[in-house]
């Protein structure tokens, strides 16, 4: 799933069993105090009433939860407005909070056929927020969104490639439930019989839990709230807040109770604020600040940003202020994406590769309080992982060895590339400029090209990209390579006309392809990830990105926020169906 604007990094295995945590990413147990996730104010833990506020930079960009891939926004839709068959619960407890429990669902689903039928039945009593039932039905239709790729874009595919139906030309035929050509196909595999949904998949999916707490790609959708591509902030919740008024891009929005949500039916969302606020906008800086001085409504803030370099040390020298910072691992990874429209030649890219300055990156964006160099576009935390071979150039890149390469690539030089990137903030474009400082030496001439409004959006349209290479960031869905090398770099699910789904880069490889293939057919992860080094081996040798970072979250909250938790069920963000504030 995306970051910086994108269910990461989840130590879960399987439904049955959780094995030992790992020791990198998002799946460790925080510490309290600064390096941790305790919650402030225990004794007013459980208080409900008053306001939370959410403070952020960026805009979401999608609020449909089928178009949702946002690991903040995945998390932020689940714990207020969209429900799932079954969730992860809301808990500090790292072991429990990724264990899988019954949400709309009476239980966590019942496999059969070696994982390749899932069934899962509704709860009695669960409403939309105008107060007509969660049918099966609106379970269905909201899956069957996904497969219109020309008007659902920018969100999961693995349903694509999972539900048993024919394909044509690398897609289903079904195409949603718009046109719906092959709509008795889906019917066959998607099936409601009273309030039981049953899918029926063309391979084991044995996690397919995992993927339903994960994603909103499962979600439910009343068809008679459907407009399409119209529906991006057109919100309409079986959670226990609804938007009060609309949510207005770049500014935010405000969700107030639903009086349709019946608690009873929801053992995951404490739901203690009376209202949660939105503000986006607001320079990172701006928010340090603001958190740092802890005053007014800003007692009662949390946010996703991290605190920036330039105010560690108001952080660190005010014990404070420390007590309301948490350092954790993150289960994201940062990357680049060389566009293979435009960036053809190998030599090119190992060039590109070869100059890349990870230790400036990192830097720029705060130091060993940022993250460490990746060497894979895996994250460590991930069952089977191996570091790629191909990646073994010098944390500070090499001028000298690229020049040679661009040299070989026989191309002119200064070499001219257009770098785009989620930019508008000082770390950032510090960030970008570290990056550019070592490709110039190198023989490129580097033109930035920071996107400050909407970023994923741009970059996923072919027809509008002309960028050389962009920025990326990316955490597993749950703690297989599965959920990264597929959705990212299979191009059969990926490619479209109108949208390179996750595929940023427009790489195509047949090779690739057939080893992720191989990888979905193995019944246990160890075998899988096996085969998805190979393929990420693959990736590495034809520089198919390039790995820059494996983060970490250093993020401050008010003094007024109760039972303040960041875990692996929330992606390492504030986790908002727990969060309360106090309103003495």
């Amino acid at each position: 799933m995306i970051t910086r604007t994108k269910a990461g990094g989840l130590a879960v295995l399987s439904v049955a069993a959780v094995l030992p945590l790992v020791a990198c990413s998002g799946t460790t147990a925080p510490s309290k105090g600064a390096g941790g996730s305790s919650g402030s104010s225990a004794s007013a833990a459980g208080q409900k009433g008053g306001t939370l506020y959410y403070l952020t930079k960026r805009p979401a960009e999608h609020l449909d939860p089928q178009r949702t891939y946002i690991g903040r926004d995945l998390v932020n839709e689940n714990r207020l407005f969209y429900r799932e068959l079954v969730s992860f619960p809301g808990t500090a407890d790292p072991n429990k909070a990724t264990q899988v429990v019954p949400d709309l669902a009476t239980d966590t689903g019942k496999s059969s056929e070696g994982g390749k039928v899932w069934s899962f039945t509704l709860k009695d009593g669960v409403k939309w927020q105008d107060g007509k039932d969660v049918t099966c039905e609106d379970v269905k239709y909201g899956f069957a969104r996904g497969f219109a790729t020309d008007v659902i874009t920018g969100g999961p595919n693995y349903a694509l490639s999972y539900l048993d139906v024919p394909h044509k030309n690398g897609l289903p035929v079904y195409d949603g439930p718009y046109k719906k050509n092959g709509q008795a196909e889906f019917d066959k595999a998607v099936t409601c019989s009273g309030k039981t949904i049953t899918y029926h998949f063309n391979k084991p999916w044995v996690d397919f839990p995992l993927a339903i707490a994960s994603l909103r790609e499962f979600s439910p959708y009343r068809a008679d709230q459907d407009k399409g591509d119209q529906s991006n902030y057109a919100i309409f919740s079986d959670g226990p807040y609804m938007i009060q008024g609309q949510w207005k891009h770049g500014v935010g929005g405000t969700f107030v109770r639903n009086p349709n949500w019946d608690a009873k039916s929801d053992t995951i969302r404490k739901a203690l604020p009376d209202k949660v606020v939105f503000v986006e906008g607001l320079t990172d800086e701006i928010i340090a600040q603001r958190l740092i001085a802890d005053s007014g409504n800003d007692k009662t803030a949390v946010t996703d940003r991290r605190v920036t370099p330039a105010f560690y040390n108001q952080v660190n020298s005010n014990p404070a202020v420390k007590s309301r910072s948490t350092l954790v691992d993150s289960p994201f990874v940062d990357y680049l994406l060389p566009n293979f429209n435009r960036m053809k030649n190998l030599k090119v890219r190992q060039a590109l590769l070869m100059a890349t300055d990870q230790n400036a990156y990192i830097g720029a964006g705060g130091g060993d309080k940022f993250g460490r160099p990746a060497k894979s576009i895996v994250n460590p935390s991930l069952i089977g992982y191996k570091d790629n071979p191909n990646f073994t150039q010098p944390a500070g890149g090499d001028p000298a060895a690229a020049k040679k390469l661009l040299t070989e690539a026989g191309v002119a030089m200064p070499y001219p590339i257009r770098y785009t990137y989620s930019g508008g903030t000082p770390a950032t474009d510090n960030e970008a400029a570290g990056l550019k400082a070592g490709w110039d030496k190198a023989g490129f001439k580097t033109t930035l090209d920071p996107l400050t409004d909407t970023y994923y959006d741009v970059i996923q349209n072919p027809a509008n990209n002309k960028s050389d290479v962009m920025w990326g960031g990316w955490g597993a869905d749950w703690p297989s390579q599965a959920t990264v090398i597929p959705p990212l770099f299979d191009s059969r699910i990926n490619l479209t006309a109108k949208s390179n789904g996750q595929d940023y880069g427009n790489y195509k490889s047949d090779a690739v392809n057939a080893l992720i293939d191989q990888a979905a057919a193995k019944t246990d992860l160890q075998s899988a990830a096996a085969v998805y080094n190979q393929a990420d081996d693959q990736l590495g040798k034809d520089v198919a990105y390039i790995p820059l970072a494996v983060e970490k979250f250093f993020i401050l909250h008010g003094s007024g926020v109760t039972n303040y938790v960041q875990s692996p069920a929330s992606s390492m963000y504030p986790d908002l169906g727990v969060i309360g504030v106090s309103t003495k």
